[in-house]
């Protein structure tokens, strides 16, 4: 089973807690990407991430001295957005720990996909950026079905914790063939149930501990989850789609 997530725009160094376990799978790709921002103007860089001066002068210097194989912090450590902080990598078990290098996956515009503990620096590249490098109109075309190969693997079940712009670059290239299970965590309402974006962070985050803690191998043992109030509603749920509400 492999479970797959979206990264956070926030991010730190943090050489000292953990130590990294290898490079990213696609790390020559990355190195084409870091070249490519790297020769944008700093309005054309600014423009690229939508976002304001401070922000943007974080990432414009942090491009500008990067390197890819330096100063580096293990993936799951690095990101610190709601999801992750939901998830609380710091307090994870050794076992913890091994089961989401065996089985997490996290989605990356920059680095493609990465395991937990690949080495990773700060950098700011959505996968919905108007990037077009080496031929490509964005990322989207410019990673292609790589990410779905890496994530799929020899056939493995794909549990989907991941927002639609990250999950996107997946369920393009599926077959019939592939079990592919969206997990959707909401609130009931007029006979519908309605996802809220920050509650649903915090239930992905919840939802990949939960998964560690109790070394689940199968999507059927994500039924039973029931952190934050969420329970399985297996009338509304689907082959396809697991639905969780309040």
């Amino acid at each position: 089973m492999r479970i797959i997530i979206s990264p956070a725009k926030k991010m730190k160094v943090d050489t000292d807690t953990f130590s990294y376990q290898g490079l990213p799978a696609f790390l020559e790709e990355t190195a084409v990407l870091m070249n490519w921002v790297q020769a944008l103007s700093y309005s054309e860089a600014r423009e690229l991430w939508g976002c304001n001066d401070k922000i943007a002068e974080l990432n414009f210097d942090r491009f500008r001295y990067m390197s890819l194989k330096e100063n580096l912090t293990p993936a799951l450590a690095s990101y610190e957005g709601i999801q992750y902080q939901y998830m609380a990598p710091e307090v994870f078990s050794k076992e913890a720990w091994k089961y989401v290098q065996e089985h997490l996956r996290i989605l990356s515009g920059f680095y493609g996909v990465l395991k937990p503990l690949d080495g990773v620096t700060p950098y700011r590249l959505e996968m919905q950026a108007k990037a077009g490098v080496g031929g490509a109109k964005d990322l989207y075309g410019f990673w292609k079905d790589k990410l779905y190969k890496e994530v799929r693997g020899c056939g493995e079940a794909i549990v989907n914790l991941a927002s639609k712009e990250y999950s996107k670059c997946i369920e393009g290239y599926l077959t019939e063939e592939d079990m592919y299970i969206t997990c959707i965590f909401g609130e009931e309402k007029d006979g519908k149930i309605i996802q809220k974006g920050t509650k649903a962070k915090m239930a992905r985050g919840e939802m990949v501990r939960f998964l560690a803690e109790n070394k689940i191998e199968e999507p059927e043992g994500m039924k039973t989850f029931n952190w934050l109030g969420y329970r399985y509603r297996e009338k509304l749920s689907s082959d396809r789609e697991y639905i969780f509400s309040l």
